[in-house]
């Protein structure tokens, strides 16, 4: 008898769980999209290259070690003036068969910061980025980016965002 009634006490508490949890996914649901898009472009002037050396294991065939980093503060323009700019750093991850980073970096740009992660390898190829925070107008956002580095003479690039604005769901909670 004692068993009986403690598997209907249990089984009752499971089918409670699954319906709250299902009655809140439900309205979850049911509630509108929340997110609205933006797309911000900057032309981007490089910061010189600037490695620093934090691994002492040194390998003398290779200008990395796993551990080193990469630090970087470039400029931001639209329409040819200054409206920003960023700051960031590169860890090297692995250094064969080639230089790969993790990056983090912080972007000012008017109304706020905007917060990304990428991943860096060496040439041209655009690094697409995740857009994971900011400040300011951007306090609640994320989405995602691509940079690209023009690799001329004069250490040029663009930025482009693509910025989502999400509204907290059920009030703030």
């Amino acid at each position: 008898m004692r068993k009986v009634a403690l598997l209907g006490s249990a089984s009752a508490l499971v089918l409670g769980l699954v319906g709250v949890l299902s009655s809140s996914a439900a309205s979850q649901a049911a509630e509108p999209a929340a997110a609205k898009s933006t797309t911000l472009t900057f032309d981007v002037v490089f910061s010189p290259f600037t490695p620093i050396a934090a691994n002492n294991v040194r390998d003398p065939k290779s200008p990395f070690a796993l551990g080193d980093e990469i630090v970087f503060r470039d400029q931001l323009f639209s329409h040819g003036k200054q409206v920003g700019d960023d700051a960031g750093s590169c860890v090297i991850v692995a250094n064969t068969p080639e230089v790969v980073a993790n990056c983090t970096a912080v972007f000012r740009v008017p109304g706020g910061t905007i917060a990304a992660q990428f991943v860096s390898m060496p040439g041209p190829a655009p690094k697409d980025m995740a857009l994971t925070g900011g400040t300011g107008a951007y306090r609640d956002v994320g989405g995602e980016g691509t940079l690209v580095e023009f690799g001329d003479a004069g250490n040029t690039g663009s930025l482009t965002m693509h910025v989502l604005s999400f509204v907290a769901r059920g009030g703030g909670h």
